[in-house]
């Protein structure tokens, strides 16, 4: 049986104040042209359909767009779990009317773990939707006051499907949140390193569920499925092997993913454990990346020319001095500018506005020039000194 495996679509997602739905649209007719090409059993998405649980009228409208083709024109069955950005409720109506034309959603967390069965030619595969929930959600619906963590909540869920999981066929888990097989390791860490200590890939975009390593889900859990399909990481990534993988987001979202190669994960069931796993990369209509130099480099059609000036870009300026209105020229030639920022000098134990020790004894262009280093990590030229002594000089000679 082949799937293809996505997740984190985001819809109507806005990235410093610019729509991705054009984006979005775009990308997503690069994954009905794969679905055409591959024609897999199934299309997976491991969560977070939308970016927000009241998306956009335009959101809405674009996926419905998408879902009639993929279920209508194509006949291939959709199998979607809410994630945290989604709202469980608005996935969840009308999906019992859906579920005739092959949309599986499984939106609020019930407590009764949704099957879908499909079969090939080599029987059946069994694919259990787990939707995003909290622990304190699923302790409420399951009765249980042990459930304190997300590890405990998916712990005590899985424990559920093993219930009903024949060693004869073959089983298919999608959920969404932090998996690691490192878990243990990674608890007591800061709460900015604790999912990298995991192994884990991470990037801006992603919301955190928790502090402290609440939200990590040992990946020991999933060993008596074929394939676990998983949702809320952007970065595609294996957890252990590829019998656990994330799809990653079908755009970027943030310029921490600039390095990101943005794909869908064809998987390949076979009759025995074994998984073959492909990846099939896209295309943005515009890229997302950070440009660095100084403003009369980056405007220079010289240096642009070979790029394109369209895509959603940052600008890292590394000119000394003042610059008169410098997103204005940059706008100019990058029409999607999303941002703008100085080159950062590395920091310094030492306060960079207190005087060095002796600065008694110092003239006042000796001090000056101390500050400047250590602002700007650069000494003063001979062209600058002679300008600074003029300017002292003019000033002692005012004041007196």
């Amino acid at each position: 049986m082949k799937i293809i495996h996505t997740g984190d679509w985001h819809i109507g997602k806005i990235v410093n104040e610019f729509s991705m739905i054009e984006d979005q649209e775009y990308i997503l007719e690069q994954l009905i042209k794969i679905i055409e090409e591959e024609k897999p059993d199934a299309l997976v998405i491991a969560g977070d359909l939308y970016d927000r649980s009241i998306p956009p009228v335009e959101a809405v409208e674009l996926l419905d767009r998408v879902f009639s083709r993929i279920l209508l024109d194509m006949k291939t069955p959709i199998l979607a779990i809410a994630g945290n950005h989604d709202s469980a409720e608005r996935l969840s109506f009308g999906s019992k009317i859906l579920t005739n034309n092959g949309l599986h959603i499984a939106g609020v967390f019930n407590g009764n773990i949704k099957k879908v069965v499909l079969e090939d030619d080599l029987g059946i595969v069994n694919f259990f939707m787990v939707p995003f929930a909290d622990p304190r959600e699923v302790r409420h619906v399951l009765k249980d006051e042990s459930i304190s963590t997300y590890d405990d909540a998916m712990m005590r869920v899985i424990h559920k499907i093993k219930e009903e999981i024949k060693e004869n066929e073959r089983n298919v888990l999608i959920a969404h949140g932090y998996v690691t097989f490192m878990k243990e390791e990674a608890l007591g860490q800061d709460t900015e390193e604790v999912h990298i200590r995991a192994g884990l890939e991470t990037s801006d975009s992603e919301r955190l569920l928790s502090i402290g390593g609440t939200d990590l889900i040992s990946a020991k859990h999933f060993d008596c499925f074929h394939y676990t399909a998983l949702g809320h990481l952007h970065g595609p990534q294996k957890v252990g092997s590829h019998k656990m993988r994330y799809s990653g987001s079908l755009l970027k979202y943030s310029f921490s993913e600039i390095n990101h190669k943005k794909s869908v994960t064809i998987v390949e069931l076979n009759e025995t454990e074994e998984v073959t796993v492909r990846l099939r990369e896209l295309t943005p209509k515009r890229d997302m990346r950070i440009v660095r130099g100084p403003l009369n480099q980056l405007i220079d059609p010289q240096i642009y020319k070979e790029a394109n000036v369209e895509d959603y870009v940052y600008a890292v300026l590394t000119d000394e001095g003042e610059l008169v209105d410098p997103i204005s020229k940059l706008r100019a030639v990058y029409p999607n500018i999303m941002g703008l920022g100085r080159e950062e000098i590395g920091s310094k134990e030492e306060s960079k506005t207190s005087a060095s020790h002796g600065y008694k004894n110092k003239s006042k262009l000796q001090l000056f020039q101390e500050f400047y280093q250590a602002i700007s990590g650069k000494e003063l030229t001979e062209e600058k000194i002679d300008i600074v002594s003029e300017i002292i000089e003019e000033v002692e000679r005012v004041a007196k």
